[in-house]
């Protein structure tokens, strides 16, 4: 075999097994990947009950592909589909619950509890190393971004008054 077709050879071998071994480390990683909070779809989501601190709970149904407060008032769609997305929130960690104290992540008492469809998502303190928050789901604690924490409603500008 001339030196040439023998090093031809030798780098579609190297090739061959480089891509083999990018495809099991692929495989591997999304067989060990932590997966979302919850396996509940955002979009089938139909009941939200939201609690911020302290404040009185607040609950929501989804009726004709609007959402609608318990009180017979409209709820802001956009806002209620956000608040559902948790459901889908990607985990960076999962832990067991007795890993942590509860009150020192924020989760004793919990600064926000989001309820999807009879699921309750606990939300605590954000974490020290990076932009995430402490997620208790049953008797597990999660880490994920902290662009899934609740937060208020913004008001609307006519109910401040401004126009």
């Amino acid at each position: 075999m001339k030196r040439a077709a023998r090093s031809r050879l030798l780098m579609l071998l190297g090739a061959t097994a480089l891509v083999a071994l990018a495809l099991w480390q692929w495989r591997s990683d999304a067989r060990n990947a932590p997966g979302n909070l919850l396996a509940l779809d955002p979009a089938t989501v139909t009941q939200v009950t939201l609690q911020l601190g302290d404040a009185t709970a607040t609950h929501y149904t989804k009726r004709d592909g609007h959402w609608w407060r318990d009180d017979g008032r409209r709820g802001d769609d956009r806002y209620l589909d956000t608040l559902t997305e948790a459901a889908s929130a990607p985990v960076l960690e999962w832990h067991a619950g007795g890993d942590f104290d509860a009150a020192k992540i924020g989760l004793s008492p919990p600064r926000a509890v989001l309820t999807l469809d009879g699921q309750r998502l606990a939300f605590g303190a954000v974490s020290a190393t990076g932009p995430q928050c402490y997620v208790q789901v049953g008797q597990r604690v999660a880490l994920v971004s902290l662009r899934f924490m609740p937060q208020a409603p913004q008001q609307k500008q006519q109910d401040l008054g401004l126009h």
